[in-house]
């Protein structure tokens, strides 16, 4: 999956969203989505990259936890047919739920 099409699948998701942070005293009202590749795993052969595996993070920021956000989410991802992994965390210095969808891409 290309940056493109990870970022038009984002966009489909229909919340603010930024890569990786949004700028100091930028971050709109939640909920709001903010996507990295924290890592990459790709697959070797004769000693080169024979095909690249980027790890996908979408994180869900919410102030209260809203299980049909999650779903519709959710829904797009199973759209785009991708796997993925969940965990959610309070953060409470920034009391805010983050939900955390973990990716290969």
């Amino acid at each position: 999956m290309t940056h493109g099409e990870v970022m038009a699948m984002v966009e489909e998701m229909g919340l603010p969203y930024a890569y990786h942070h949004f700028a100091e005293g930028e971050s709109p009202e939640p909920p709001f989505l903010v996507f990295l590749y924290p890592e990459a795993d790709n697959f070797s052969a004769d000693g080169i990259v024979y095909f690249r595996i980027n790890r996908l993070h979408i994180e869900l920021y919410t102030d209260l936890k809203n299980p049909d956000l999650e779903e519709s989410i959710e829904a797009v991802l199973l759209r785009y047919g991708i796997f993925y992994g969940k965990s959610e965390t309070w953060i409470e210095s920034e009391k805010l739920y983050e939900v955390l969808y973990g990716m290969e891409v």
